[in-house]
């Protein structure tokens, strides 16, 4: 079981952004039936932020409005909420003034009902050094107690050694999946697991994808956001629809759903030499959906191997994000 700040989390977390930012709009009752059965299924590591939704519906007003019906769970919850970022311009704000208004925005909205345990800056801000990020974090909010930990998000490899010598890094987050693997190719999963960082992999069911219940663009509402991806696109989807195919006749043959394979697959990179541990952060908008995904399952060698075959013979095709979204290189 990891322990990220002092307090012992299951194998798999439960990532918010769904709650509100699906189109269409989830319901507030749902999304706290949702997040009890997170709990009850031993997802105590919640993933959240600040800019998931409209300034006046994010993962802090659900938060909010959970811990008023459920107190007495805030104590059972390592709490992980990223900020920094304005979802209407895409850009960071990592400059001290930046995640201090962040922050006390966080704090203002939670209202006491529940601490911050890890905090993250949703990107590395170019036009901040990384290390002036972390010393402003540590010092005013680590050190005085106001948060437990700091985590990076959607880093480089050299960002988190540069980050990594100036404070205690907690996690890094990034997504990682069957159609997302760069972090095995670009150095940070090789960089976390010598600085002993786990990788917290939100998107394991890639945005979806890898559930096998979407087969074409019209299963999406004309307004879900992941229409503006490039994976989502008219002439990339198609193409990597072929790999979710194939990945849905090994889970089928496993007796196991498309979600389950994908999850254990980024469980198992844990076993792989010289690599941290990876924590699942799967999102969920349904009781049921949460059920699915804490069902875990563990894949034989042969499975594995034949899972990497799928991956060298169905390439991927787009970005991760639009272009208008940078990211740390």
């Amino acid at each position: 079981m990891p322990d990220l700040v002092g307090k012992e989390t299951g194998p798999l977390g439960f990532g918010m952004m769904g709650l509100s930012t699906r189109v269409p709009k989830v319901p507030l009752e749902q999304s706290i039936a949702t997040m009890k059965a997170a709990l009850d299924a031993g997802c105590n590591f919640w993933n959240a932020g600040e800019f998931y939704g409209p300034p006046d519906y994010n993962s802090m007003h659900i938060l909010a409005a959970y811990f008023d019906k459920h107190p007495g769970d805030a104590d059972k919850i390592v709490l992980s909420v990223k900020g920094c970022f304005d979802i209407s311009t895409f850009l960071a704000d990592a400059t001290p003034a930046g995640i201090k208004r962040s922050l006390d925005n966080c704090f203002a909205l939670l209202g006491g009902r529940k601490s911050i345990d890890i905090f993250e800056c949703a990107r590395v801000d170019p036009n901040v050094p990384v290390e002036e990020s972390m010393q402003f974090l540590d010092e005013e909010y680590v050190k005085k107690g106001l948060i437990k930990g700091i985590a990076l998000s959607e880093v480089s490899a050299q960002s988190i050694q540069r980050a990594a010598k100036v404070t205690k890094i907690v996690a890094v987050e990034v997504e990682v999946s069957l159609w997302a693997t760069h972090v095995l190719e670009n150095g940070v999963a090789a960089t976390c697991g010598e600085l002993g960082i786990p990788i917290i992999a939100y998107s394991p069911v890639g945005s979806g994808i890898l559930t096998g219940q979407i087969r074409s663009l019209d299963d999406l509402d004309p307004h879900d956001g992941r229409r503006f991806y490039p994976k989502f696109q008219h002439d990339t989807f198609p193409i990597n629809l072929q790999l979710v195919d194939a990945l849905k006749s090994l889970a089928n043959k496993k007796q196991c759903t498309p979600a389950q394979l994908a999850i254990a697959w980024v469980m198992s990179l844990s076993s792989r030499p010289g690599m941290p541990l990876f924590v699942p952060i799967p999102g969920a908008t349904t009781e049921a959906r949460v059920r699915e995904n804490a069902q875990l399952h563990q894949l034989t060698a042969e499975e594995l191997n034949e899972i990497g075959t799928i991956l060298k013979k169905f390439e991927v095709v787009g970005r991760r994000y639009p272009e208008s979204i940078a990211i740390d290189t």
